[in-house]
């Protein structure tokens, strides 16, 4: 299991995120800037506009899924 922050992955907070894989994380993340910015949190609004628009802009999402799995593969499994 590793530990991801929703900045880490270019959201606002120090939100942190455990899983065993990158796509794991990810769909955490995805899921916290669905509810926090629902429940009206305007600072993760423009983050969840990025995540909602990854795929508009396929090279540059791409690239940004490609850093984020790397930056995982990178940390520490905790123990």
């Amino acid at each position: 299991m590793k530990r991801m922050t929703c900045r880490q992955m270019g959201g606002p907070c120090d939100a942190p995120f455990r899983a065993h894989t990158a796509d794991e994380v990810i769909k955490v993340q995805d899921r916290h800037l669905k509810e926090i910015v629902a429940a009206g949190d305007e600072a993760h609004k423009s983050a969840l506009e990025m995540m909602q628009n990854r795929w508009k802009h396929p090279i540059a999402g791409m690239g940004w899924y490609m850093k984020t799995k790397k930056d995982f593969a990178a940390l520490p499994e905790e123990k």
